[in-house]
């Protein structure tokens, strides 16, 4: 047991040392370090005038304190220089490194830097705020890389694949349909959620076209990657691109989401936290080895104190410094309950409408028990912090564990109380019989803003490769519209929608399901695809936003609103299910009720509806159609969401 450990078990002794400030503070005279080392025998600071090889300026000796604190000052102007420390532990100096607390860092990542966070700071950036949600429901969430998303040469993008791609305005591929960041706009999104940005150990960012990497291997949480940056040996350079990057896009009313990796190090022998304190900061099993939840060689134990600390700090530290939105938290099964709903409280003073969310499971056993740790059963436990839903998943496209497995959009048929329970956002409802549900309605979520409703993602097929592997004689006519069937329901569900880049422009990675570490060639976003048929398929995306947006009772904030305001039509279809919607109040253009009918069949249905004097709400041209159905008896077009308004 660590000193800290011990030091914790009496009751006697204060915690308020867990608010102190470790790593660098910076100030124009003087500059300090600290680290907490309690194993350490001797620690050594130097500092570098460059990010990689260069000249050693200062080293310096750090001073232990009776709780494991070491720490140093040097009485001198440092911005912009580099350091390093380097731990004595049982008699062996591990290795030089950055401290773990590192706020940015030379090329690879290799040497901390040392800079005034004001002088990072682009125009106006004091002007700059989050971006205010009244519910998480109100959220429309899209996952992207900062690659893939601008690589593309007709992009129209000229820092393709970098922050600063996503700052450039009215940019638009060789057919004139919009991209990058004006596409974003024209979408309509509430968030753009990030893939990992914060610095990764499986690319050499000297060469970064010579290999890829989502950047799921994490070196130092608290830098941004510099790959992503114009250059990555000025540590400073990639702290304001990717400010600009924020900036820009609340100022266009979209908020940013990290999806942040604190379960796991991408160096297992070698990682920045074992050349600090060995051992402390991941679970073991009972013979000493590491316990591997996140299936990549190690777990972060989240539950000691100092690790939890390192958690909240780093993400503070996000939140303040760059204005960061959200949160979506890999393998989030892997965290401590108790952690999570610090993290919660802590930052929701500083954002009330900060997003958090996460994978609700892990990738193997952990040594810490079920009942403590955030995975998907328990939600009800946490603080307002949602869970990815696989059983949307699975239900809209089928199980992604099989290729030959298919959903609701592919024609699945007796699947309609499964399709129901999603639509409520996976809770209960009194017209939804569990008898005929997969898991016999097993409920997992409090209320529809804990439920994040998805069909894709980034480490998976896309939806558009999925249907073409389990639909092989499929023509491109009839895929786009399942895609448009999964949208709608994605987007007129109750719970948070999320989808993945690419889908509204039907997307292929050419059948590659994990494509963490495959070429651009296969990743990356293909804008001249934006035409024809698929520009009408992101404008149909676009329009069912902003139905979403326009109409509130698509996005409850409570399972019982839901049951008083939502009524599933009783006319039984098979791969049919209808819903109509009671507004509370009169919503202009949509009057007080909206019916939803979603149709998987290669024909036209025939279905009674209550009430006569529906008319059709053609989502293409977002306007109602002037023709009025004067029986209760409507019509829906094969492989499709029909949406009706009555008048």
């Amino acid at each position: 047991m660590t000193t800290l450990e011990t030091t914790n078990h009496n009751a006697n002794r204060s915690l308020s040392f867990l608010n102190k400030k470790l790593g660098i503070s910076y100030r124009e005279k003087v500059t300090t370090i600290s680290i907490w080392a309690p194993s350490a025998e001797n620690v050594i600071w130097r500092i570098y005038d460059k990010g990689t090889a260069g000249r050693l300026v200062i080293e310096t000796k750090l001073n232990r304190d009776n709780d494991g604190f070491w720490e140093a000052s040097i009485q001198k102007d440092l911005h912009g220089f580099y350091y390093t420390i380097q731990v004595k532990n049982h008699g062996k100096w591990l290795d030089e490194i950055p401290d773990i607390y590192a706020y940015s860092t030379g090329v690879n990542g290799h040497r901390g830097v040392i800079f005034d966070p004001l002088k990072t700071n682009p125009p106006e950036w004091e002007k700059d705020t989050f971006i205010s949600l009244e519910s998480y429901t109100d959220a429309v969430i899209y996952e992207m890389n900062i690659r893939d998303f601008t690589k593309h040469p007709d992009s129209g993008v000229e820092h393709q694949g970098l922050f600063l791609g996503l700052t450039e305005e009215a940019t638009h591929n060789s057919y004139g349909e919009s991209t990058a960041l004006s596409h974003l706009e024209d979408l309509g999104i509430s968030h753009a959620h990030l893939l990992p940005v914060s610095d990764y150990c499986k690319l050499d960012e000297r060469t970064p076209n010579e290999g890829y990497n989502w950047g799921y291997d994490p070196l130092n949480f608290n830098t941004l990657e510099g790959s992503y940056a114009t250059t990555p040996y000025d540590g400073l350079k990639r702290v304001t691109e990717f400010k600009q990057l924020v900036s820009t896009l609340h100022k266009k009313d979209i908020g940013v989401v990290l999806d942040v990796v604190y379960n796991h190090t991408g160096l297992i022998e070698g990682n920045y936290f074992d050349q600090t304190e060995p051992g402390y900061f991941f679970r073991h099993k009972e013979d000493g080895s590491l316990s591997n939840a996140s299936g990549c060689g190690n777990e972060f134990a989240s539950e000691k104190h100092m690790a939890r600390k390192y958690l909240i700090d780093s993400l503070k530290y996000w939140c303040e410094e760059y204005h960061i939105d959200g949160f979506r938290f890999d393998l989030m099964g892997i965290y401590d309950l108790e952690t999570m709903n610090i993290i919660a409280t802590t930052l929701r003073e500083i954002n009330p409408s900060i997003l958090l969310y996460g994978e609700g499971w892990t990738a193997d056993t952990s040594v810490l028990e079920e009942s403590k740790r955030a995975v998907k059963k328990n939600t009800t436990l946490l603080n307002q912090i949602a869970c990815f839903s696989d059983d949307f998943r699975d239900t809209v496209k089928g199980s992604q564990f099989s290729d030959t497995s298919i959903g609701f959009i592919s024609g699945m048929r007796g699947q309609e109380e499964d399709l129901k329970k999603a639509i409520v956002g996976g809770l209960s409802h009194p017209q939804i019989d569990p008898e005929y549900l997969k898991d016999k309605g097993y409920l997992w979520a409090n209320n529809p803003t804990q439920v994040v409703n998805y069909f894709s993602c980034h480490d998976d097929y896309t939806i558009y490769d999925k249907l073409k592997i389990t639909l092989p004689l499929e023509e491109d006519n009839m895929i786009i519209n399942r895609i448009k069937l999964a949208m709608a329901i994605n987007m007129l569900s109750q719970g948070i929608p999320f989808f993945h880049s690419g889908v509204e422009l039907l997307r292929t990675k050419k059948g590659v399901r994990n494509s963490y570490n495959s070429p651009d060639f296969i990743n990356q976003i293909v804008w001249s695809r934006k035409k024809g048929h698929v520009a009408s398929l992101s404008k149909y995306v676009e329009h069912l936003i902003q139905l979403r947006k326009e109409v509130n009772s698509f996005r409850l904030q409570r399972e019982d609103e839901i049951i008083q305001r939502l009524h599933f039509v009783e006319d039984y279809k098979q791969g049919v299910v209808s819903f109509i919607l009671n507004h509370k109040e009169l919503i202009p253009g949509f009057g007080n009720k909206i019916l939803v009918a979603f149709n998987n069949n290669n024909e036209i249905i025939e279905q009674e509806v209550p009430h006569a004097s529906w008319a059709r709400f053609d989502l293409l041209k977002y306007e109602v159609a002037p023709h009025v159905i004067p029986s209760n008896k409507i019509s829906l077009s094969p492989v499709s969401a029909n949406i009706f308004i009555l008048l």
